[in-house]
């Protein structure tokens, strides 16, 4: 059964005056889809996610992340948390029976920046930064068999999954980053299981 699937992001530190620095060179990372480019939506919000936003607007076509980034800047609070919303491009199932038939098509990511004291400080599970994949089943596709075109495919999407995380490694500063899904399963053990059974 598909699942959400998540990257969570930890930094040394992540106070008001480094949030959007750090939100920047994580997006700065993000391989945006060539159909639908940069930032779609933004979202402010304060203290908690309970309650109403204080800003949202969609861009279309999408603005670049500085541009997002500037435009949040002024509400760069410990007790607030922002949602930036954006596309990449994944090989996903078309609606078939047999599920053979895939396509390559903008995917929604989030990416929810968490101040340090917003929603009682739910960064320390969730990351300063949570990048949300949306279900995983572009990347654990849940069928017995599958041709040799569907485990390119895979493979394919596996590879842009692992190459972010990496570049978000690497350029970011992260002192810590975790990519988990909803269920006690361990989703690196997924992903190895899925590419041995694809070789």
């Amino acid at each position: 059964m598909a699942e959400s699937l998540y990257l969570s992001l930890w930094f040394p530190s992540f106070r008001e005056g480094e949030m959007m620095l750090r939100t920047l060179s994580v997006l700065r990372q993000f391989p945006f889809s060539a159909l639908r480019e940069g930032i779609t939506y933004l979202s402010v919000h304060p203290v908690s996610w309970a309650e109403p936003t204080v800003l949202e607007r969609r861009f279309d076509p999408g603005i670049s992340p500085e541009e997002a980034v500037e435009l949040a800047r002024e509400f760069a609070h410990d007790d607030f948390a922002f949602v930036l919303e954006a596309f990449w491009d994944l090989w996903v199932p078309n609606d078939d029976e047999l599920g053979e038939s895939w396509l390559q098509r903008p995917t929604a990511v989030r990416f929810l920046i968490h101040g340090v004291e917003f929603d009682e400080g739910i960064y320390t599970d969730d990351g300063h930064i949570e990048v949300d994949f949306g279900l995983d089943s572009s990347f654990v596709y849940e069928t017995q068999r599958f041709s040799s075109a569907v485990e390119n495919h895979l493979r394919t999407n596996i590879a842009k999954l692992v190459a972010f995380s990496a570049a978000v490694e690497k350029n970011c500063g992260a002192s810590g980053r975790v990519l988990w899904s909803e269920s006690e399963e361990n989703l690196a053990q997924k992903l190895i299981a899925k590419l041995q059974q694809t070789q």
